[in-house]
């Protein structure tokens, strides 16, 4: 009988080599075996994990939002008024990917244009997922007279799309600037955004 933890520890040591080799080579030129000896298992082994080269690189990105979403439930559901929980939410989801990737030199459209179809696909069901956790938080402000809003899931997905240029999709983490100017940047637009959500007295 297969350990699971063992399989467990596998796939994500699988997926921490592609990280290594997507920033150092790109898609293209990581190999299935590149990715076995960096682990230290055979090639076979990863094939118990993962049906193809695609279907790694796929798993670590959704690995990375599944972990920011994991990140942006916690806030929304922490301490703050509802402003301060989605000006904390919106620097998270921009500065949470720029820290997964910063150390590729090139965007993750252009490392993975083979696949942008299964990518483009895979990103609309990670912004409807970072929307629910955004629509939560503003149907707070609403209910609680602070938000001057009528349809909360709209307003979610709307400051997604509004800090979606600052993702590094279409532009790498160095062309998005240094960290610092990143999350100025953010705070701005985030301020911006906010101050059109509340109610005015």
């Amino acid at each position: 009988m297969k350990d699971p933890l063992r399989k467990k520890t596998n796939r994500d040591a699988i997926l921490d080599a592609a990280d290594r080799l997507l920033a150092k080579s790109g898609y293209r030129k990581m190999t299935i075996e590149d990715l076995a000896l960096k682990v230290g298992i055979g090639k076979g082994s990863v094939y118990l994990h993962f049906e193809s080269k695609e279907d790694i690189a796929l798993s670590h990105i959704d690995r990375i939002i599944s972990r920011l979403i994991l990140d942006l439930w916690e806030i929304a559901k922490g301490e703050g008024s509802p402003e301060q929980r989605l000006r904390m939410m919106l620097l998270e989801r921009v500065l949470y990917r720029y820290d997964r990737v910063q150390h590729y030199s090139q965007s993750l459209d252009e490392m993975l244009a083979q696949l942008r179809p299964r990518l483009l696909e895979r990103r609309r069901k990670y912004f409807q997922n970072e929307a629910k956790a955004f629509a939560e938080v503003v149907r707070e402000g609403k209910t609680d007279g602070s938000f001057d809003v009528k349809n909360p899931q709209q307003i979610a997905l709307s400051l997604l799309d509004a800090t979606n240029a600052f993702l590094p999709y279409s532009l790498s983490a160095t062309e998005l600037g240094g960290r610092d100017d990143l999350e100025k940047k953010t705070k701005l637009i985030a301020d911006l955004l906010l101050k059109g959500l509340c109610k005015r007295n």
